[in-house]
C-alpha cells in the first residue's frame, strides 16, 4: 500500500505522513498559534533554534539597539535550510550542457518564477473550490457547478489576494506534460506572454520569451521543467514564498559563482549586503539603489525590517539597473518575494529615471572604475555639485549621483573601489577634498579582499550622511569614523571569502555605538580596528580616507608561552644552522689538504 505524503512547511520536501513532526510556530504578540508539519530535519533544526542561551532575549531588537549579529545570522540563512536546493542546482546545472552559464541563468530562474506563480495560483484555486463547497462559507458556498466554475475562473478573486492570473495553457502541470514534445520552447514562450499580457501592471517586459530559441536541445529543456518541477514550496503562502525566495537567491548566487567576474555584474555577495543594511538600518521610508542588480539590497532591506518587527511595506523601493536581463532578474526576484517596487530600466549615471527623487535611504554597488562612460554627455549636470567626474573613472560620478539622491536627513551606504580613497587622477583629489569639507562622510569601512567574485583586490564601503546632528543620535559634525576590517573573514573556497554574522555584528555595533544610538554600549577607539577622526586629522593626511592610515596597528598582548615557544624554535634553528656550518667548514679544510693545503 502507498504511503501518503506531505509536503514539508518549511523546506518543501516531500515527505511520507508517518515521518511528519508537528511543531508549534513562534509567533509575535499577536500572531496566532498554529502547527506545522515539518520533515525530521527542518523538526530538527527547529527545536536546535529553540534552545535558550545565557544571553536570549524575547522579541526582535529594534534598529540601532543590538541584535546586529543576531538580525544579519536570521538574514543569512539564505540556503542552509533548504536541504534540496544544491540538489536542484546541480540537477539544473548538468542539464546545460554546452550553454554558456550567462545564458542558461534566464532559461532556470525564468522557468523557478513561472513554477511559483503556477503554485501560487492553483493553491488559491484550490482553496476557492474548497470554499464554494462548504456550507458554513456564506461568502462562497453555492450548490450550482457553473456558478462555482465562474467563481474557479474569476480574476478578480485571485488579484485581490496579490497572485497573479494564470490562463489554463500557462499553467506548470499543463507545461510538464508537453515537457517531451519538440515544441516545448514555444510552448514556455506563448505561456510567458499570456501571463505577461494578463499581468500588464506589474509584469510588462519583464518575462524572459527566449526559450524557443535557445540553444538547447528540447529534450534538455524539457528535463530541465521536470527538474523545476520538483520542487515543492506547500500549502501556506507566506511559507512557499519564503521558499521559494531562498532558492531563488540561491541560483542567483550559484550561477555568480559559475560566471565568476561577470557573475559580479548582477550579484552582491550576501555578508555584504547584509553588513550595509545591519550599519544603515533602513527601517522607514524611501530606499533607492541605482544599480541594483537582481536586487539582492532591496531583499535584504526587507528581511531586515521584518526581523525587527516590522512589514516590508514600510520602506518604498525604488531603483534602477542598466542591463535589460538583470533588471528581469532583479522584477522577478521582488516579485517572488512579494516586495511593492518601482525599478526601471536605464543608465542611471546617463539616464537618471529619477532625478526629482531624495531618499531616506542610498545602498549600492556600483560597477567599479568605470571607464569611459560618457561623462561628455552629462557634463554641467546638476549632480556634480562637488566637480566634475572625469571620463577616465565613474567612481566620482556615482559617489555625488548616490549624495544628490538623499533627503536633508538621508544617508547612504554603498560599495567603492578602493581607489576611491585616495585617487588624485584628474578632479577625483579635489572632488574628494570638498566631500569631506562638506561633512558629508560618515565613516569609511575597509573590507578585506577575496569577498566578490568579480575581484580578489579588497573594496571599501563609504557612509555618506547629510544630517550628523540628527535628533536621535549625537552630534558627530567634523568627525568621521573608519573601520578596517581587512583581517576578517573566513574562507568559504579557495578563491573567496565571506564575513561571518559575528564579525558583521562587530563592525555594525562599532558604527552605532560611535553614532550614539541607545542600547549598544559606549564607544572606544579601538588600535588596528577603529578610529574617530576628526576634519584636521583628514585634511593632514592630504585628504586620504584609507582606514589603515588612521586606526593605526593593533596592540599585540604579550604572551610569555608563545615567546618561549618562538625562542625555543629559533635556538633550535641556530643549533641546526651552526651544524651545518660547522660541517662544511670541516668539508672545505678536507677538500684544501686534498691539495697540499692546509689552514
Amino acid at each position: 500500500m502507498r504511503k501518503e505524503i506531505e509536503i514539508c512547511d518549511r523546506c518543501g520536501r516531500e515527505v511520507e505522513s508517518d515521518a511528519i513532526v508537528k511543531v508549534p510556530e513562534r509567533t509575535g504578540r499577536r500572531g496566532r498559534p498554529r502547527t506545522l508539519d515539518l520533515c525530521p530535519q527542518c523538526a530538527a533544526t527547529d527545536t536546535a533554534s529553540r534552545a535558550p542561551t545565557a544571553d536570549s532575549d524575547e522579541g526582535a531588537a529594534p534598529p540601532g539597539q543590538g541584535g546586529g549579529a543576531d538580525a544579519a545570522e536570521k538574514a543569512s540563512h539564505a540556503s542552509h535550510d533548504l536541504p534540496f536546493a544544491r540538489e536542484l542546482f546541480e540537477a539544473a546545472d548538468r542539464l546545460r550542457g554546452s550553454v554558456e552559464s550567462a545564458e542558461y541563468k534566464h532559461l532556470v530562474l525564468g522557468l523557478l518564477f513561472l513554477k511559483y506563480i503556477s503554485d501560487s495560483f492553483e493553491r488559491r484555486r484550490a482553496w476557492l473550490d474548497q470554499a464554494t463547497r462548504d456550507p458554513e462559507n456564506a461568502d462562497y458556498f453555492t450548490e450550482e457547478e457553473d456558478a462555482r466554475q465562474a467563481i474557479l475562473e474569476d480574476r478578480d478573486e485571485y488579484i485581490s489576494e496579490n497572485i497573479f492570473w494564470v490562463p489554463e495553457p500557462a499553467r506548470f502541470p499543463a507545461l510538464l506534460s508537453a515537457a517531451s514534445l519538440p515544441d516545448i520552447g514555444e510552448r514556455i514562450d506563448r505561456a510567458l506572454d499570456t501571463i505577461e499580457s494578463d499581468n500588464p501592471e506589474q509584469l510588462r517586459g519583464v518575462l524572459p520569451r527566449i526559450y524557443a530559441r535557445a540553444p538547447i536541445q528540447p529534450a534538455k529543456l524539457g528535463e530541465l521543467v521536470g527538474t523545476v518541477a520538483r520542487i515543492g514550496f506547500g500549502d501556506d503562502p507566506d511559507r512557499a514564498r519564503d521558499v521559494l525566495g531562498r532558492t531563488y537567491e540561491y541560483f542567483i548566487r550559484e550561477f555568480a559563482r559559475k560566471e565568476g567576474h561577470r557573475g559580479g555584474e548582477f550579484y552582491t555577495p550576501a555578508s555584504v549586503t547584509q553588513l550595509l543594511v545591519e550599519m544603515l538600518e533602513p527601517f522607514e521610508g524611501r530606499v533607492l539603489d541605482p544599480a541594483c542588480g537582481s536586487g539582492g539590497l532591496f531583499v535584504q532591506s526587507a528581511e531586515f525590517v521584518k526581523a525587527h518587527g516590522g512589514r516590508a511595506r514600510q520602506i518604498a523601493i525604488l531603483g534602477q539597473e542598466n542591463n535589460q536581463a538583470t533588471w528581469r532578474i532583479c522584477r522577478m526576484n521582488l516579485a517572488i518575494h512579494g516586495i511593492a517596487n518601482d525599478v526601471k530600466l536605464g543608465d542611471s549615471l546617463l539616464d537618471d529615471k529619477f532625478p526629482g527623487v531624495r531618499a531616506d535611504f542610498v545602498m549600492a554597488n556600483p560597477p567599479f572604475n568605470m571607464k569611459k562612460w560618457g561623462a561628455a554627455s552629462v557634463a554641467k549636470d546638476a549632480r556634480w555639485a562637488f566637480g566634475e567626474p572625469p571620463d577616465l573613472n565613474a567612481n566620482y560620478a556615482w559617489i555625488q549621483h548616490f549624495i544628490h539622491h538623499l533627503a536633508p536627513d538621508g544617508r547612504a551606504g554603498v560599495v567603492m573601489a578602493n581607489g576611491s580613497l585616495t585617487s588624485n587622477m584628474r578632479s577625483d583629489g579635489d572632488t574628494r577634498r570638498r566631500i569631506v569639507e562638506a561633512d558629508l562622510v560618515d565613516c569609511v569601512v575597509a573590507l578585506p579582499g577575496q569577498l566578490f567574485f568579480t575581484t580578489s583586490i579588497p573594496v571599501c564601503l563609504w557612509f555618506i550622511d547629510r544630517n550628523k546632528a540628527s535628533d536621535d543620535e549625537r552630534d558627530r559634525r567634523g568627525e568621521t569614523l573608519f573601520i578596517d576590517s581587512r583581517e576578517m573573514g573566513g574562507k568559504l573556497s579557495r578563491t573567496q571569502i565571506e564575513l561571518s554574522s559575528e564579525e558583521i555584528g562587530r563592525i555594525a555595533r562599532a558604527y552605532h555605538a560611535w553614532r550614539g544610538q541607545s542600547g549598544v554600549g559606549e564607544y572606544a577607539d579601538e588600535p588596528g580596528f577603529c578610529r574617530a577622526a576628526t576634519l584636521e586629522d583628514i585634511q593632514e593626511a592630504g585628504f586620504a580616507l584609507t582606514p589603515g592610515r588612521y586606526v593605526g596597528s593593533a596592540v599585540e598582548a604579550e604572551d610569555p608561552a608563545a615567546f618561549e615557544r618562538r625562542m625555543s624554535e629559533l635556538i633550535a634553528n641556530l643549533r641546526e644552522e651552526l651544524a651545518e656550518s660547522e660541517r662544511l667548514a670541516g668539508a672545505v679544510k678536507q677538500a684544501l689538504l686534498a691539495v697540499g693545503y692546509e689552514l
